[in-house]
């Protein structure tokens, strides 16, 4: 049903985009750069965060790691990661198919500068499956992204 969403939301928005989806799972950061043939940096992973009471999505390079210091200071508090459960909940993705595509209620969404050093990147596109090229500009424009500096 997700991957129907992001589809949906990519016909609407960017009916250019194709949505490549693959055999094998590429629900990790190294099964995505394998099964796209892609530096495992240029998977652009989506993480399901809360601060207090906020939800955000952030989205960064596939080595990046989030810098706890660089958020608090970023984002005036300490982030929560949510549980499969919470993060299916709020995305209507699962775990390992989370993107910033098709979502069913609007949610903050920042890229990380980590993926700026890319043209373009890989993020997953709704399943364990699937994912879409795309310029890391446009994957910005696309998601109303705001940029910041939260990784290591």
């Amino acid at each position: 049903m997700t991957l129907e969403t992001v589809r949906a939301f990519l016909s609407a928005h960017a009916p250019d985009i194709e949505i490549i989806e693959t055999v094998k799972s590429s629900s990790t950061v190294a099964l995505a750069a394998e099964a796209h043939g892609v530096d495992p940096a240029q998977i652009a992973k989506t993480i399901c965060l809360r601060v207090g009471e906020e939800t955000m999505l952030i989205v960064a390079g596939g080595l990046a790691r989030l810098d706890n210091r660089k958020f608090k200071h970023t984002f005036a508090g300490k982030a929560r990661m949510l549980g499969p459960e919470e993060v299916m909940k709020v995305t209507s993705h699962p775990v390992g198919g989370v993107c910033p595509f098709g979502l069913p209620t609007t949610l903050p969404i920042y890229c990380d500068v980590s993926l700026k050093r890319f043209d373009q990147v890989v993020p997953a596109a709704g399943s364990a499956n699937s994912a879409v090229r795309i310029s890391t500009e446009r994957l910005a424009e696309l998601t109303s992204a705001t940029w910041v500096d939260v990784c290591q």
